[in-house]
């Protein structure tokens, strides 16, 4: 907690470094992102591709799959995956696109903590 804190308010210097509004919107983006792959790879699973290896979502419930494809969603986003469940087909061109989304948002984020930054000099 004392770390987020010391992000958010300023201790030596007038200009705080991360303002909260950039790390809810990074928050949000995160989110709507990961749901947003989650559905793509239930869709792909209702049209009756093999979309992961490793688990068996066809004989779950919607909900369980739902939160099965929302956890590899994030593991791929937010690092390169634990390698517990594996993309297959079709699925692997959608992990390699989040994937590179997910390696480029801290970078948009940091860019744009710079140039709020400078916009406050």
């Amino acid at each position: 907690m004392m770390a987020l804190r010391t992000l958010f308010e300023p201790t030596r210097f007038k200009y705080k470094q991360v303002s909260f509004e950039n790390f809810l919107f990074l928050c949000c983006t995160y989110t709507i992102l990961m749901i947003g792959f989650a559905l793509l790879y239930m869709m792909l699973e209702f049209r009756g591709l093999e979309v992961f290896a490793g688990v068996h979502l066809h004989q779950e419930n919607i909900m369980e799959r739902f939160v099965q494809a929302l956890y590899f969603s994030g593991v791929t986003l937010f690092s390169v995956g634990f390698g517990d469940v594996v993309p297959l087909g079709s699925a692997r061109i959608l992990v390699i696109i989040e994937a590179m989304i997910g390696y480029t948002i801290p970078a948009a984020f940091v860019v744009r903590s710079y140039i709020d930054y400078k916009e406050f000099k």
